[in-house]
């Protein structure tokens, strides 16, 4: 799979441009309550660089597989990535 190597990857910082539209900086800004808008955004807008980030913000490729399964939105595109990435069934309507 890919990024296995998440936990012993150097670490790696948020880039401002996948949450460009967020004030991150702010006091009232909670990274586990936006848990599913922050990777929802790292889906749709896929940075390589970014993935080793939102791995290690999250605890690692299981805890993001259960946030992705609990996003009610992503585009076409990201919806079919995240299925490839991690390897999960189409969601039915």
């Amino acid at each position: 799979m890919f990024f296995e190597d998440w936990a012993t990857h150097k670490k790696e910082s948020i880039s401002k441009a996948i949450l460009w539209e967020y004030n991150t900086m702010s006091e009232t800004w909670d990274w586990n309550v936006m848990s599913k808008t922050v990777v929802a955004c790292f889906i749709e807008r896929r940075r390589y660089e970014d993935y080793h980030a939102m791995f290690q913000l999250y605890g690692g490729i299981r805890n993001v597989k259960e946030i992705i399964k609990s996003i009610p939105h992503l585009n076409k595109k990201g919806m079919n990535w995240y299925r490839v990435l991690f390897n999960l069934k189409t969601r039915r309507a």
